[in-house]
């Protein structure tokens, strides 16, 4: 008779939850750091298949989470407005929560669809979790939570979390202190609140004394300053430059936690789950700081009936302006966003795009547009006003590269999770097809913020010949000394060297960054003349080809035709741009 082996569930990379001399379960591929390989490498040990590398699951499960989201942002701005003694709308809720309770529960999904999936598929009689207060994880506001999610700390508690509530009949979960805590991440999240740039701080104060309660506002617009300016003048006021001050939101207070959502009780198993842990996770800003935040809008200088207001980026984690323009859109203020980079109009799904889409009266896209969304206007490249780049012929290649959360971030078509690891075997592929002396000549760079995959020295274990830069340097310094930027992901960078006519090779797998049906052919017209690649190795065959003469091709007619085609459909260059925006603020 076979025993069946029995395993010890391992949910993060916190070594200190790890058992001795028992067969582990390692839940996903995020708690096996490759600087620790010599650790786990020698390990009895399993890892769990993620649950959303079938794409058509996760596609599933996008639909029935945006469905879930709706529900429950309509129990959870009932039970705000009562708590708060006041009485929002939806759309009030919808623009200064929204972001949180849409990443939160996405969040939430993963880890729970995780846990049920390693005790449907093993045979689990264990886990060791940290005793530590829960509190510590509660975000003080969205740029917190931004920071918490991704990271081993708050995902352990979550997991650990879980566990007690969906499993803890069903194993031994034992608690063990946490000796030795890393305060670096509470130091980062803390900083933020610190560092107030000062000629922005300059700029509001004075701005406060000149703007009118009538006055158009602009804040994080992603509008050239020179350009800003101009508009505003047009416009008929003063030029105004804004910024958000800082709020105390004070500290946790578990007795204006004690409420439940209606949604409680339902007979969803998940959205059951999501109710009970949302009072207890939702950021201080929401509840103990939401007078905090109430009395923070009330003072700041800003116009009091804005006859419109517009951002490209203030909208998911500037809670005093979040505030403030949901207040403002209840009396009727236009709200107007722009977009701020990739991927957008691309993408089969996308919370983010769709959440903007949502809370706007009208979205500025670069230059796509959606016949079933009116709201959605055509306008251009904003952020590359005034902006042109003049590559080096000379130069060597620059090659971009991504790191994603280990754990799951908000839902788009991109890589996720574990699947980073796919994308990092694909920019091997390609470096293995590149001679060595073609190699050399190509400065890799790394996504500034690693997330715990260490990029740098996966790449050092493959391949000893390649040049770095970390991220840090200004990227359009390292392609004005480039003769071709290689771009290996579904962002903004490509889309910035194609507006500048830069040589530009993309690549990427379709089945992690899936395209909509509207911008394939689009997508189409970049592959048939080589700017677009689906494999690592036909990108690199072609920078062999053309290396020697790379505007030969880059000059082409064919390839010139189709560059112009792809940015004026999703980076579109802007002819009279202030003339184009004051329309637009302007109409009806």
């Amino acid at each position: 008779m076979t025993i069946k082996k029995k395993y010890c569930l391992v949910t993060t990379a916190d070594e200190r939850t790890w058992p001795n001399n028992k067969p582990i379960l390692f839940l996903g591929e995020w708690c096996k750091r490759f600087s620790r390989k010599e650790k786990w490498i020698k390990l009895d040990s399993q890892t769990l298949k993620y649950h959303w590398d079938d794409r058509d699951k996760l596609r599933k499960d996008y639909g029935y989470l945006q469905e879930i989201h709706e529900v429950l942002l309509e129990d959870l701005s009932e039970q705000l407005n009562r708590i708060h003694k006041v009485n929002y709308s939806i759309r009030y809720w919808r623009i200064l929560i929204g972001p949180w309770l849409g990443y939160f529960i996405q969040a939430l999904f993963d880890r729970w669809s995780m846990l049920k999936r390693s005790l449907e598929e093993y045979d689990i009689d264990s886990c060791q979790i940290l005793n530590r207060d829960i509190n510590s994880i509660v975000p003080v506001d969205m740029k917190h939570f931004n920071c918490l999610f991704v990271d081993d700390k708050w995902n352990e508690a979550v997991y650990g979390q879980l566990l007690h509530s969906c499993a803890g009949s069903r194993m031994n979960i034992t608690s063990i202190n946490a000796f030795s805590s890393n305060s670096s991440l509470s130091s980062k999240i803390l900083s933020y609140t610190r560092s107030v740039d000062a000629l922005k701080f300059l700029l509001s104060k004075l701005s406060g004394y000149i703007t009118r309660k009538r006055d158009y506002f602009f804040i994080s617009s992603y509008i050239p300053l020179v350009t800003q300016f101009k508009l505003q003048v047009r416009l008929n006021q003063m030029p105004t430059f804004w910024s958000s001050p800082q709020i105390n939101y004070g500290d946790i207070d578990t007795c204006q936690r004690k409420w439940v959502l209606n949604n409680s009780k339902s007979l969803d198993e998940f959205i059951k789950v999501a109710s009970q842990f949302i009072p207890n996770h939702i950021p201080i800003a929401y509840i103990e700081g939401y007078k905090s935040l109430q009395q923070g809008v009330r003072e700041v200088k800003w116009p009091k009936e804005p006859k419109a207001i517009f951002t490209s980026n203030a909208h998911i984690d500037d809670e005093v302006f979040k505030a403030w323009t949901a207040e403002m859109t209840e009396n009727g203020t236009p709200f107007i966003i722009g977009q701020h980079g990739g991927h957008f109009g691309m993408t089969p799904f996308a919370f983010y795009e769709e959440h903007q889409i949502d809370i706007s009266d009208k979205f500025l896209s670069w230059g796509w547009s959606n016949s079933k969304n009116s709201k959605i206007k055509p306008f251009g490249n904003i952020k590359l006003l005034n902006n042109q780049l003049k590559y080096n012929p000379k130069g060597d290649a620059l090659m971009i590269g991504v790191s994603m959360p280990r754990y799951s971030y908000h839902l788009y078509a991109a890589l996720i999770s574990s699947q980073w690891l796919s994308y990092f075997n694909d920019q091997c592929g390609f470096m293995k097809v590149l001679p060595q002396t073609l190699r050399k000549k190509i400065l890799v760079r790394l996504y500034s913020n690693d997330y715990g995959w260490d990029q740098k020295l996966r790449w050092e274990n493959e391949f000893s010949d390649l040049k770095f830069d970390l991220g840090r340097d200004p990227i359009k310094a390292l392609l004005e000394n480039s003769r071709l930027c290689i771009a290996t992901y579904n962002a903004t960078s490509y889309l910035e060297t194609l507006t500048w006519d830069m040589p530009t090779i993309v690549f990427w797998n379709e089945e992690h960054w899936e395209l909509n049906s509207d911008s394939k052919p689009y997508f189409d017209l970049l592959l048939d003349v080589g700017i677009f690649h689906t494999s690592p190795q036909s990108a690199a065959q072609k920078i062999i080809e053309i290396w020697d003469d790379i505007d030969s091709w880059w000059l082409s007619v064919s390839v010139q035709n189709a560059r112009r085609k792809f940015c004026e459909q999703y980076t579109r260059d802007i002819d009279r741009p202030v003339d184009q925006l004051k329309k637009i603020f302007t109409a009806n």
